[in-house]
């Protein structure tokens, strides 16, 4: 589940651009559709794709336990990083050419994926393929409005286009799955070469959206972007060699620089990548700020449980992904509940008590032991964890675009998708930190003796291998529902608690 499944109604409305004319009528739409709605569920489930394939990832290309999170927050830092920045361009140089940019940066970057030789290759492939992503999913949303009519046609376009949002990770949970296992994990990037090049074929079907007068904040992109991957790397390497070591500490320097230097700019640059006047609203912010904890749980709690079900339970990638299905379930639940719920009951009623049950949710993970069992301790504490943050996204959806002027809706619901994405990487990088820190307390180099252990079947090394880790995920899963809670604080200072009207911002849930 993505905040942009329930965000993609106001960013339409309020993109600036003329949503009440008609597409020719020698357009295909349902070839539009497909195009659209094929780009929206590639960019979506690349998210959660890779995570499945990890343990095979990191076998084959021998990636350490602290570069490993690397492969999932590269993807994640450049696309929220980038996100405003894309969308910009889409403005100023055309939706349709830039979509189109998107779509051959992403296709490119996951071939390269594919045939990565090893661990720096295939960083910078989830690098380009999150630059890609960036420029690509802003621009779908305002193609919809140029080539659909309004009426049943549009709107049948903006419902399956959430639906992908919604959809997105459990196809990428289940695909990654079955590629991992019946071919290779390279697959999971070579999936999206067909799909790209078929994407890119049908653009013709799509009207170009109306440009709009500025400039890109390059400035911005770079300061912003920068001072978030030295961040999260400085958190990576103290974890792996010290709080004091001196790359560590000039990375810490580094993103102080940069990211204070990105607020200078956004301050006092004419056409910002990031207005803060967005900032003034409490509510709104306090959304923003709780997108953050959200996303930084969430992205955490997929990697150690993947981790947990295939080192230590034995799990094939594609029973990870069809394990996964409780999640989902909950999820869609709790999502399609809260969205009836919101326009009757204050929002911090509903995210609230939403982040104390996946708060619960993720403590019951913290019990886990080497040999727990699915039905009886995952799968419930799973469907938990689920509806909690379900039950959050609408209100937080909702608080991002309430009272937003008509021209800033379309970056203050962008800004919601950043903070999530931004979030949980900055979340992975701190808890698998956290999580490599208390496993190798137990056991020096625990994941590479584990694999040691397996590959000379030593049962007694593998043991107390896969005590150490689970210990590890534990104490992650621990720092999660810390998370999920001081998102809980957030919202019950931040967020108002009067009833949160929709005024006029459709919301659908996928």
């Amino acid at each position: 589940m993505s905040a942009e499944s329930v965000t993609t109604a106001a960013q339409a409305e309020s993109s600036g651009l003329d949503t009440s004319g008609a597409a020719p009528g020698g357009r295909h739409l349902g070839l539009a559709l497909f195009v659209i709605a094929a780009a929206q569920l590639m960019v979506i489930l690349d998210a959660t794709i890779t995570n499945i394939a990890l343990p095979a990832i990191q076998t084959d290309l021998g990636v350490s336990d602290a570069n490993l999170a690397w492969v999932v927050n590269s993807y994640a830092l450049a696309f929220g990083g980038l996100l405003l920045f894309g969308g910009k361009a889409g403005d100023l140089f055309g939706r349709r050419r830039m979509f189109q940019v998107g779509i051959a940066v992403f296709t490119l970057a996951s071939l390269l994926g594919g045939l990565a030789p090893n661990e720096g290759l295939l960083i910078g492939a989830r690098i380009l393929q999150g630059i890609g992503a960036a420029f690509a999913a802003p621009s779908a949303l305002a193609l919809i409005t140029t080539t659909f009519p309004a009426g049943k046609s549009r709107n049948t376009a903006m419902g399956v286009y959430a639906a992908m949002g919604g959809v997105g990770a459990t196809v990428g949970l289940l695909l990654g799955g079955t590629l991992t296992d019946v071919l290779s994990w390279r697959w999971v990037f070579f999936v999206n070469i067909p799909i790209g090049l078929a994407v890119l074929a049908g653009t013709r079907s799509l009207v170009e959206a109306e440009r709009h007068p500025g400039r890109l904040d390059l400035p911005g992109a770079v300061t912003g972007t920068g001072g978030l991957i030295a961040l999260v790397y400085g958190i990576t390497r103290g974890g792996d060699h010290g709080w004091t070591n001196t790359l560590t500490l000039l990375s810490f320097f580094g993103a102080a620089v940069l990211l204070v230097a990105f607020l200078l700019l956004q301050a006092r640059t004419p056409d910002p990548m990031m207005p803060l006047r967005l900032f003034k609203d409490r509510n709104r912010w306090g959304s923003y700020a709780t997108m953050l904890f959200i996303g930084s749980g969430m992205f955490a709690f997929f990697y150690f449980l993947t981790l947990y079900m295939q080192l230590i339970l034995g799990y094939s990638p594609i029973r990870t992904g069809f394990a996964y299905l409780p999640f989902s379930l909950g999820m869609g639940i709790a999502a399609g509940v809260s969205a009836k719920l919101v326009t009757h009951v204050a929002p911090r009623l509903i995210a609230g008590p939403g982040l104390l049950v996946a708060a619960a949710g993720t403590f019951w993970f913290a019990t886990l032991s080497p040999d727990s069992s699915y039905a009886g301790h995952l799968m419930p504490a799973m469907f938990v964890t689920a509806l909690g943050l379900g039950m959050s996204f609408v209100p937080m959806t909702l608080g991002a675009v309430s009272g937003v002027d008509h021209l800033d809706t379309g970056v203050a619901s962008a800004l919601l998708n950043t903070a999530q994405q931004i979030g949980g990487a900055l979340g992975l990088a701190v808890l698998s930190t956290i999580s490599t820190s208390a496993a190798d307390d137990r056991l020096p180099g625990a994941a590479a003796a584990l694999y040691r252990g397996l590959a000379t079947r030593d049962s007694a090394l593998v043991a107390r291998a896969g005590d150490a880790l689970t210990h590890g995920y534990t104490t992650a899963f621990v720092a999660a529902g810390g998370v999920f809670l001081a998102g809980l604080l957030v919202t019950a200072l931040a967020i108002n608690g009067g009833r949160q009207g929709q005024g006029g911002v459709r919301v659908h849930v996928g």
